[in-house]
């Protein structure tokens, strides 16, 4: 399994770029500028533009080791990845699957795997797409122009969502923009 990457957060503070990179950095930062009166600060999540929380009280103490739990059986192959999770299928596509090689389990990776292989391109532009939607409801929700940009944002009308992102504060609208070309 590849090793998690730290996420990386983006904070905002009326419309402006205050601290980007690790949530320690971010939090470190916010933390230093925590007297000053401004408004709260929006951060999001570079992978996903999500708005995020994060704690800034002092540094957390490290997690401490915990016993480990008993190993229980599970079905499938876990050394492998593989994890097993219910699915809804009428008894048609059922039938269909039990009649293919390998079983039902078999064909539905390989139909995962073909339609990964066929939607990738569609499926990274759709990710972009609601990332720098996020993003923007968080960031310009309530600026003119919103509905406009967001209308240009889902027709994939470049030309139209830059006209808007003009007008709207140069942080937001690189950031929104990286989203896009992420």
């Amino acid at each position: 399994m590849e090793p998690a990457l730290t996420p990386t957060l983006t904070a905002f503070v009326d419309g402006v770029r205050i601290a980007s990179g690790d949530p320690a950095q971010v939090a470190a930062v916010l933390r230093a500028r925590a007297d000053a009166h401004e408004s709260p600060p929006i951060l999001l999540s570079d992978a996903d533009g999500r708005p995020v929380d994060i704690d800034l009280r002092a540094s957390p103490a490290p997690p401490t080791a915990e016993e480990p739990s008993p190993a229980r059986a599970t079905r499938g192959r876990p050394r492998l990845g593989v994890v097993p999770r219910e699915v809804t299928l009428l008894p048609r596509h059922w039938d269909w699957l039990a009649a293919q090689p390998g079983g039902a389990s078999a064909a539905l990776r390989r139909l995962v795997e073909e339609a990964r292989r066929t939607h990738a391109d569609a499926d990274r532009l759709r990710t972009r797409r609601e990332a720098a939607y996020r993003a923007m409801s968080a960031l310009a929700g309530d600026a003119a122009g919103f509905e406009a940009a967001a209308r240009a944002l889902f027709a994939d009308d470049r030309t139209a969502l830059d006209a808007v992102l003009t007008a709207w504060p140069p942080d937001v609208a690189a950031y929104i923009q990286a989203r896009l070309e992420a």
